[in-house]
């Protein structure tokens, strides 16, 4: 505790006990995912809560992969992101997936949002490192 966690819950878990400290866990940090729940980029609309997008007020349609990576990256606007962090974020999975399924996932989403520089967006694949989203300005 001294080294910064939150709380622990003892082996073999209670499962009455875990999803108890779950969902006060969640509850406490609601507050802090996003303050505005709908936030406008230019022509692109990003609806946190509802989990949709929509482009000059046309509604895109996303899969739940892409979707989950849309908002996750939207939430991390600037910040470099390793395939393994992806990978385990969005798909729940170690880092052994085939990195081809988060590039052809990055390539929708450039595509579907219109994340192209002469849109004011730019999503970096950076070798061997990662992704990051840009807002141009």
């Amino acid at each position: 505790m001294d080294a910064g966690a939150d709380d622990y819950i003892v082996k073999p878990p209670n499962l009455n006990v875990l999803v108890a400290r779950v969902n006060a866990h969640l509850r406490r940090s609601k507050g802090n995912l996003h303050q505005e729940q709908v936030v406008n980029y230019g022509e692109l609309t990003v609806d946190f809560s509802k989990r949709k997008f929509a482009l000059s007020a046309s509604s895109v349609k996303l899969t739940e992969k892409e979707t989950e990576l849309a908002l996750y990256l939207f939430s991390q606007v600037g910040v470099l992101l390793s395939r393994a962090h992806l990978t385990k974020v969005v798909w729940g999975t170690s880092p052994d997936i085939d990195t081809r399924t988060i590039h052809v996932h990055i390539s929708h989403l450039r595509s579907k949002l219109n994340l192209l520089p002469q849109h004011g967006w730019r999503l970096v694949s950076v070798y061997h490192q990662g992704y990051r989203l840009e807002r141009l300005d």
